[in-house]
């Protein structure tokens, strides 16, 4: 296998281990703990040398693949320090910051309990790239891991979570925040950020109401995904407490989706909209890095201060990596994953959280009325059960329609400047994700279900 700087999609998509986003597997399946001593001993000499940081998030299998991880980098000879359990973007700012040549974190994600998973971050905080990814798979594949005469050493890093909430607070107007007073609604879903983002809080000063705050490898509270079905709870605490607003993160802590101070919940793609219009104000003729499965008021949000829009591919790597490429302010996905460049160029739960915080304190107006001003589109997705085999009929069909197309990933159908359809297989799970954006809710409901019963039935051929 060859490695070029520009790979094109073919090439891509040839990885056979990395999904959209990390490894990831069922602990005890396909996931073992042999194949991950040998993927760790793949990242290991993919990254050269050391010290390599480990952390890893609430899983049940975490603690014990951290072991294997660890001992894999020491018998190729490199040294490496464990974090302990810290949100993914913790372990990333601090790779970063401290120095580290690479860092892996053991987490799924949102994926199920049952489920965990790798995911490297090169020695400037973010994600590697899928070219990169390709190098670790041919290095595995052809177990051409190196050797050393040396044994690594194994340390432990404390470090890792003061330098990742003192790294959020350089980025905002700490002052401006504290006086305001602010009451949060947490949502931490028994996740890591369980050990970061209250602690955050209550540095700004803000009164914490937490739901969901025990580290619990099972996410017994509401599951490790925070959607729109399971976020009850959030809604509820907001309106009892009278709180500025709730926030709920995912499993790891990456991402967040917000509730605003009457319960309502804001999907991804909103809150993203509010808090890039609060940047592009304050740093016009600026980058925006988004996925084609976002909505495209972006475009006329960025339009207003001459900044520019560039779309990738799904996937918080493909956003990150463009990001650095063009040194973007701003990045984001519609499932709550929001990037702030000048922290870092990574889905950041906690960073997100405070730059909503840093935006509230500079207006006299509550969430709902900034979200209020932003300019109206309709968003929803849903999933299917879906093989490949089932997709490449999926694909085949909707090639029919009588409309403008981007085969990029997957199919996006352009229905008209404001309306548009997105199906695409998951990387992580054997699912069909269907997208649409309408200008009106009513319209969105039509398009969504005239374009998810054609899927259907295509795939039940």
């Amino acid at each position: 296998m060859t490695f070029k700087t520009n790979l094109s999609i073919v090439e891509v998509s040839m990885a056979r281990l990395f999904g959209t986003n990390g490894i990831r597997g069922v602990f005890g399946e396909s996931l073992t703990l042999d194949f991950v001593s040998d993927i760790a001993s793949s990242l290991g000499t993919f990254f050269r040398k050391g010290p390599i940081l480990v952390g890893y998030d609430g899983r049940e299998s975490s603690v014990i693949m951290s072991k294997v991880v660890c001992s894999s980098l020491s018998a190729i000879g490199l040294d490496s320090s464990v974090c302990g359990l810290v949100p993914t973007p913790c372990l990333q700012f601090a790779t970063k910051k401290l120095g580290y040549c690479g860092g892996i974190m053991i987490t799924a994600s949102h994926n199920p309990p049952e489920y965990n998973g790798l995911k490297p971050t090169a020695r400037d905080g973010v994600e590697i790239s899928r070219e990169d990814e390709l190098k670790v798979e041919d290095i595995y594949f052809k177990k051409r891991w190196n050797t050393s005469n040396k044994i690594g050493s194994i340390g432990n890093e404390i470090r890792s979570i003061r330098t990742y909430l003192d790294g959020i607070k350089s980025q905002v107007n700490v002052k401006k925040i504290r006086s305001s007073r602010f009451k949060v609604a947490l949502d931490l879903g028994n996740g890591a950020q369980a050990v970061a983002a209250p602690l955050l809080c209550k540095e700004l000063g803000c009164e914490v109401v937490a739901i969901n705050d025990t580290i619990d490898g099972a996410f017994s509270g509401r599951g490790s995904e925070p959607t729109p079905q399971n976020l009850n709870k959030l809604s509820q605490a907001v309106v009892k407490s009278k709180a500025d607003f709730g926030i709920a993160f995912d499993g790891d802590g990456d991402r967040s989706i917000f509730c605003d101070e009457k319960g309502k919940i804001l999907t991804g793609d909103r809150s993203a909209l509010l808090i890039s219009k609060f940047l592009l104000n304050k740093y016009p003729q600026s980058k925006v890095v988004t996925t084609l499965n976002s909505t495209l008021a972006i475009e006329e949000i960025a339009a207003q201060t001459k900044s520019k829009v560039l779309r990738t591919r799904v996937g918080s790597v493909e956003v990150s990596r463009k990001m650095v490429q063009e040194k973007a302010l701003v990045g984001f996905e519609e499932n709550g994953g929001f990037m702030y460049g000048k922290h870092n160029q990574v889905r950041d739960g906690s960073m997100t959280m405070v730059l909503a915080l840093d935006l509230l304190s500079k207006t006299n107006k509550v969430l709902s009325e900034e979200m209020n001003s932003l300019p109206q589109s309709f968003t929803t997705k849903g999933k299917i059960a879906c093989s490949k085999d089932s997709f490449k009929k999926i694909l085949q069909e909707l090639k029919n329609e009588p409309y403008k197309k981007d085969l990029t990933d997957g199919i996006k159908i352009f229905l008209d400047k404001s309306r548009w359809v997105m199906v695409r297989l998951s990387g992580t799970e054997p699912i069909a994700r269907i997208y649409a954006e309408s200008n009106t809710e009513d319209n969105l409901d039509e398009i969504f279900d005239k374009y998810m019963s054609k899927i259907k039935r295509t795939a039940g051929r």
